[in-house]
């Protein structure tokens, strides 16, 4: 192994450090979007099931609603 100078082996340890970072965040956000397509966070059957136990049974129309709604808000 080559004898690094100190500044040059602060350089390297500041550059590697860096490129982690950046491919651990993207990463990340490939993994998470990956996990929210294949597990969204609330679909139809919960939207039913919500009303339901508010003592309503909702029409499709409503569930639709409900669902775009939180598809804007997003």
């Amino acid at each position: 192994m080559p004898n690094l100078q100190p500044w040059a082996f602060a350089l390297y340890l500041i550059l590697v450090l860096i490129v982690g970072a950046v491919a651990g965040f993207f990463g990340a956000r490939a993994f998470f979007k990956y996990e929210l397509k294949k597990n969204p966070p609330v679909n139809e059957k919960m939207i039913r099931a919500m009303f339901q136990q508010m003592g309503r049974k909702p029409s499709e129309a409503q569930v639709r609603a409900v669902l775009k709604s939180m598809e804007k808000n997003r």
